[in-house]
């Protein structure tokens, strides 16, 4: 790093939103760092996002929150620098055309851009991983900074790979921090934009149809990428109207 891109990083103020609880810890002590300025940085989440307790060991300042549809531009003018990790809002085109801004994104570019890469992986078999890219505007879009995969196995169920993406992502974060700070790097474009999945397109997902013809591999497939343990996705009713909910456990032979 040259010297004029050291002082510039110094200089930045950077305002940080989160949604997500382990990549905010990670993030904090990735900061713990000698050559990082801790105060440069401002942690946001979501509204009603209960993300983190009102102070961090040490003393250090709460965590606020911030409607980004609603912020002016003087809260986007206090910051050179955006970074979303796991924001679950979509940076407004007034903050993106003005400031730089930066999302690491659970996924692989341009595959399954939006919610749960990681199940639609399992489903299309599409590329899995993380992409770091500046924002344009568009939900999970814009030019890719730098983006790996991670291994899908057949025995994988939508946890274990979601796992090895934020075990990725922290790596990742912790190898490209510097460069995204001061903005020396490049930056390529997608061949072609890919797809994009909602929210919605995930709960539509959820009602299974007891009656749906599947092979064995399509039913598996779809029930491993449906199951997150601590979360009740995949679900039918019985015949009494019973609300079910159904997961998968998977376990590959030991040698």
């Amino acid at each position: 790093m040259t010297q004029q891109s050291r002082q510039k990083e110094e200089n930045l103020k950077v305002c940080v939103i989160t949604d997500n609880q382990f990549i905010y810890e990670q993030f904090l002590i990735l900061l713990e760092e000698p050559r990082y300025e801790k105060e440069s940085f401002v942690f946001f989440s979501s509204p009603g996002n209960p993300l983190c307790p009102a102070k961090e060991a040490g003393g250090r300042t709460r965590i606020g929150q911030v409607d980004l549809k609603h912020a002016t531009d003087d809260f986007f003018g206090r910051y050179d620098l955006f970074l979303s990790l796991h924001c679950k809002q979509l940076f407004p085109q007034a903050l993106v055309d003005s400031r730089r801004c930066i999302n690491v994104h659970p996924g692989f570019n341009p595959y399954n851009r939006g919610w749960y890469p990681q199940v639609f992986g399992i489903l299309n078999q599409y590329p899995v991983g993380v992409t770091i890219h500046e924002i344009d505007g568009k939900l999970d879009h814009g030019p890719i900074i730098l983006q790996r995969q991670v291994p899908v196995y057949s025995w994988d169920t939508s946890l274990d790979v979601y796992t090895r993406i934020q075990q990725l992502e922290v790596e990742l974060l912790r190898e490209s921090l510097p460069v995204l700070l001061s903005g020396d790097y490049r930056t390529f474009q997608p061949d072609t934009e890919g797809n994009v999945n909602l929210e919605r397109d995930f709960k539509k997902l959820c009602r299974l149809d007891p009656d749906q013809t599947l092979t064995w591999r399509e039913a598996i497939d779809f029930l491993r990428a449906m199951t997150f343990q601590g979360y009740r996705n995949a679900y039918f009713y019985d015949k009494e109207g019973n609300k079910v909910f159904v997961e998968i456990h998977l376990e590959k032979e030991q040698p």
